[in-house]
């Protein structure tokens, strides 16, 4: 049985995209797991179109690849700032909604409340004394409880607690793992 997996994240917006992903899709390769990031490796054909129309194609274009795809494996390592990328996201809420298994994983071990406490220590809070969920969860709690509503496994984080570098795939690699294993059952 071959399983296919939307390889979803801000990995795209990396300066070598195009190299990560195949990284990331020959590590899926050595579980079973057919790798598909939505990259726009024609984004140059596709930068001739209108801005307006640009953004609309790329989005019917990640839509259709994850009607193609049996699961997702999502990135949620922090992305400009102390949570998950917000397009990711809602591919994560996407994949949920449809029924299709949801694994993710994320580079860093620090909590979520301790990562929001960090970063609003160096901006200006909204609205002071507004709370900052705890619960030592990766992200706030929607996030995990997704991740675990969909795919029966927590997010995947750094087995020995160190944050890893952004495009770091260890603990990608795991993941890739634990969703070859729980796809096979």
């Amino acid at each position: 049985m071959s399983i296919t997996a939307y390889l979803a994240g801000p990995d795209v917006f990396l300066p070598d995209a195009i190299a990560h992903a195949a990284r990331k899709v020959a590590l899926c390769a050595q579980h079973g797991i057919t790798g598909r990031p939505p990259l726009n490796e024609d984004v140059e054909t596709l930068r001739t179109l209108p801005e307006d129309r640009l953004w609309r194609v790329i989005y019917d274009k990640d839509v259709a690849m994850m009607e193609e795809c049996d699961i997702v494996i999502a990135n949620l390592t922090p992305f400009r700032g102390p949570s998950a990328d917000a397009g990711t996201l809602v591919e994560l809420g996407w994949f949920l909604g449809r029924g299709k298994p949801i694994f993710a994983y994320s580079n860093t071990a620090t909590p979520f409340a301790e990562r929001t406490r960090r970063h609003l220590s160096s901006v200006p809070d909204p609205l002071p004394g507004l709370m900052v969920e705890g619960f030592g969860l990766p992200d706030n709690l929607m996030i995990p409880g997704a991740v675990l509503q969909g795919g029966g496994h927590p997010v995947v984080l750094p087995a020995d607690g160190v944050d890893r570098a952004f495009d770091a795939l260890d603990v990608f690699a795991d993941c890739v793992r634990l969703a070859a294993g729980a796809c096979r059952r």
